[in-house]
C-alpha cells in the first residue's frame, strides 16, 4: 500500500473540489491510501471516501517556520507517508516542501496556471478560452507520481426520494454575488412552485434569510442550523441545488446534485466549474468582454457598474429550472 501525504488548508470550495478526485483516483488506484491533511471542519467533504485518512490541523497551532516544521514531524511520525502531494501551493506549503525534500521525500505539486489566469483575467484580452479544470490540475499531481487516473467529470447522483430547492444565495466576495433584491425575487419566483431551502453562513447571511424565510411562503433557511455533514445530507435529497460560483456549487458536487451557478466577475473558463456539473446550468451576461476579470471575484469593478451582476436578469436563472 502506497501512502500519500496530501495538504490543502483552504478555502472551502477548493478543498472540496479535491474530493470527488481523491474518490475516482482511488477507486482506479486501489492499492493507494491518501492522508488528507487541512483545517478541522473540512473533514465531513472526505467521510465516505474509502482509503481516505483525513487529518484536521489547527494552523494556529503551528506558526512560522518552527511551528510548521514541527507539523511535518508529527505528520511523518503519524503517518509514515511514501509521497507528498501539494495541493495548495502558497508559502505555508511550499515551507513543508521543502522540509520533506530535506528528509528525502518525493514531493509533487500542483501547477495552478497562474499566468494563464493572469492573461485570462486581463479586460484588455478578448480572446479568451477555456483553460485546464482544477480537478484536473489536482489529478495531474498524482499521475505525475506515476499513477494512472481518468476522471469522469460525472455527477453521482445518491439515490433516495428527491425534493425541493436549495439557495445558497451569498458569497465570499462582491463579484460573485447577484445583488440580493435579485436573489429575493428569484426565490419568491420559485417559491410558488416548489420548497426552496435557503443555505447561508454566518449571522449576518442567517439574519437575512431568516427575514427572507418570514417574507416568502414555501421557504426555509437553514443557514447556522446545521452542521457540515448535516447540509451535505440534505444537498444530497435536493432536486437542484442554485448557488453563486462559490462552495455550495461543489458540495452540490460532491452529493451529486444537480447544481445551476451564477457568475459575474469570475467565469468557468478559469477551470472552477463543480465537477460533473453541465456548462448548460451556467447562468452569466454572457457579451461583456471584460469578463472575467477576476479569477476570485475580489476585485473592485473596471467599468465601475458591475454590469455582469446588474444586467443579469432573474428570469434566466428561472428558465434553467421551471
Amino acid at each position: 500500500m502506497t501512502r500519500i501525504l496530501a495538504y490543502r488548508f483552504s478555502a472551502f470550495g477548493d478543498v472540496a473540489m479535491t474530493a470527488p478526485v481523491f474518490r475516482e483516483f482511488l477507486e482506479q488506484n486501489p492499492d493507494v491510501e491518501i492522508v488528507m491533511v487541512s483545517r478541522k471542519n473540512f473533514e465531513a467533504l472526505f467521510a465516505d471516501i474509502p482509503n481516505v485518512i483525513f487529518k484536521g490541523v489547527n494552523l494556529d497551532d503551528y506558526k512560522g517556520i518552527f511551528g510548521l516544521r514541527r507539523l511535518a514531524n508529527e505528520l511523518i511520525k503519524e503517518f509514515h507517508p511514501d509521497l507528498i502531494a501539494n495541493l495548495h501551493d502558497v508559502i505555508r506549503t511550499k515551507i513543508l516542501d521543502k522540509i520533506y525534500r530535506r528528509k528525502g521525500l518525493k514531493v509533487f505539486k500542483i501547477n495552478k496556471g497562474k499566468e494563464e489566469k493572469e492573461d485570462l483575467t486581463n479586460v484588455w484580452n478578448l480572446n479568451k478560452t477555456q483553460l485546464k479544470k482544477t480537478v484536473e490540475r489536482y489529478a495531474d499531481v498524482f499521475r505525475e507520481m506515476g499513477f494512472s487516473v481518468e476522471l469522469s467529470h460525472a455527477l453521482r447522483p445518491i439515490s433516495g426520494e428527491k425534493s425541493g430547492i436549495g439557495f445558497a444565495p451569498f458569497a465570499q466576495h462582491r463579484g460573485k454575488m447577484l445583488p440580493l433584491e435579485k436573489s429575493f425575487e428569484l426565490a419568491k419566483i420559485l417559491a410558488q412552485k416548489q420548497t426552496i431551502y435557503f443555505f447561508g453562513g454566518g449571522k449576518s447571511e442567517a439574519e437575512t434569510l431568516e427575514h427572507w424565510e418570514r417574507e416568502i411562503p414555501n421557504t426555509f433557511s437553514l443557514a447556522g442550523k446545521l452542521s457540515l455533514q448535516e447540509e451535505l445530507n440534505k444537498i444530497s435529497t435536493l432536486e437542484l441545488m442554485i448557488s453563486m460560483d462559490s462552495a455550495n456549487m461543489h458540495l452540490a458536487s460532491l452529493m451529486g446534485t444537480r447544481c445551476v451557478s451564477v457568475w459575474g466577475q469570475t467565469h468557468p473558463f478559469a477551470g472552477f466549474l463543480g465537477f460533473g456539473q453541465s456548462e448548460e446550468d451556467v447562468v452569466q451576461v454572457k457579451d461583456l468582454t471584460c469578463r472575467p476579470c477576476s479569477v476570485f471575484g475580489d476585485k473592485e469593478c473596471y467599468r465601475g457598474d458591475w454590469a455582469c451582476l446588474e444586467e443579469l436578469h432573474v428570469q434566466k436563472i428561472v428558465e434553467k429550472i421551471l
